[in-house]
């Protein structure tokens, strides 16, 4: 029970980590984003004039491999484990609108989703 309440606690504490994030890019151009982050994936034009700036994240996470060896007189068998690799993307929005420097400024962002936090 102890060690589910401490993941519990370490999940709500990395909570809103993206999204601190994200937020401290608004009243800022854009620019200061793709020098951090590289040039976005994608840009959309949105009807109401403003911008939305995407970019997209693959993270990998491969499984350790745990072999159990059983002997049984003069043979042995081995059972193999784990391993496997795990893939997952997150995409991070940020919504912006023209400025008099022929740029962008953040207004806003839209909140990943809750594993990309």
């Amino acid at each position: 029970m102890i060690k589910l309440t401490a993941i519990a606690v370490t999940i709500l504490a990395l909570a809103g980590c993206a999204s601190e994030i994200m937020k401290s890019y608004v009243g800022r151009d854009i620019t200061d984003v793709v020098l951090d982050y590289g040039p976005p994936s994608n840009v959309v034009k949105l009807p109401d004039g403003r911008t939305a700036f995407q970019w997209s994240f693959t993270t990998s996470y491969t499984a350790p491999t745990t072999t159990n060896i059983q002997g049984y007189g003069n043979y042995a068998t081995a059972t193999t484990y784990g391993g496997g690799t795990t893939y997952s993307e997150c995409l991070y929005t940020l919504f912006a609108k023209p400025n008099a420097q022929n740029s962008f400024t953040v207004v806003g962002f839209k909140e990943p989703s809750f594993w990309c936090e």
